[in-house]
């Protein structure tokens, strides 16, 4: 999986993780992609990690702005 490839060298702790993959996941789902090894796949594991970095907290509230920013890009 995507997510966790990136995650790998990243000191965050457990409950971080899961917060994150479950954004992930919830983001995959909504765009309906179901091959992780996908292009896109990546592209939302990066953006999901970015709009962490923002403050948001709430896998639901990652995810939704993370589908919102990547909307606005296409």
């Amino acid at each position: 999986m995507t997510i966790y490839r990136l995650l790998q060298n990243v000191p965050i702790g457990s409950e971080e993780i899961s917060r994150l993959t479950t954004a992930y996941e919830r983001t995959l789902r909504t765009i309906g992609i179901v091959d992780r090894g996908d292009a896109l796949a990546e592209l939302v594991a990066r953006k999901i990690l970015e709009v962490a970095q923002t403050g948001i907290r709430q896998p639901a509230d990652i995810s939704a702005q993370a589908i919102k920013e990547i909307a606005d890009a296409i």
